[in-house]
């Protein structure tokens, strides 16, 4: 019986996230599996993958083989480079406790970089926000802008009419006084 290490659907419709199982390379997808050993959510940024390394580097050994999308999944969290490892110790160029150093000198490397990712995207989307609200705020003072200047002249034009009111009713004084006269 052919083993393979495959993506099981599951989710709805244009949402779909995966178990990573383990199942007889006769089974339909979704069907009959013979162990779950992960799961794999690709709508997230970066991908969420939880997965039993040391269940996945069992069945490597007991020679299951990976669908491609399963195979980049497995190198991502380094079951691949595990199993490597291993095969070093059984053939004799290393040590077991070589093997676990190498491996997490790999996997510090590895959650460096996915956090870097993480922060890298969040400082991406907070420039954006920050642009965004940016321009929000030169559009609001455009239109506070706009909106006193269309108001401004009908204020100034009752004010000339004040003037001129003003400019006449000496005029008409010194007329008054002079009929008087």
């Amino acid at each position: 019986m052919p083993a393979k290490i495959r993506l099981q659907r599951h989710g709805k419709k244009g949402n779909a996230f995966y178990h990573i199982v383990v199942a007889d390379s006769r089974a339909p997808r979704d069907g009959k599996f013979i162990e779950r050993i992960g799961s794999y959510n690709p709508n997230t940024n970066p991908a969420t993958i939880d997965l039993n390394v040391e269940k996945g580097v069992k069945w490597l050994q007991n020679g299951a083989q990976p669908t491609d999308t399963v195979r980049g999944i497995l190198s991502y969290k380094g079951v691949l480079y595990k199993h490597h490892l291993l095969g070093g110790v059984a053939k004799g160029a290393l040590t077991l406790e070589q093997a676990e150093t190498k491996f997490t000198a790999w996997l510090e490397a590895k959650e460096t970089k996915i956090n870097a990712k993480k922060t890298g995207l969040a400082n991406t989307a907070a420039d954006k926000a920050n642009a965004r609200l940016a321009e929000e705020v030169k559009i609001k003072e455009e239109r506070a802008a706009a909106i006193a200047a269309k108001n401004a002249p009908v204020a100034e034009a009752p004010a000339e009419e004040a003037a001129a009111e003003e400019v006449e009713t000496p005029a008409t004084e010194e007329n008054n006084e002079a009929a008087a006269e």
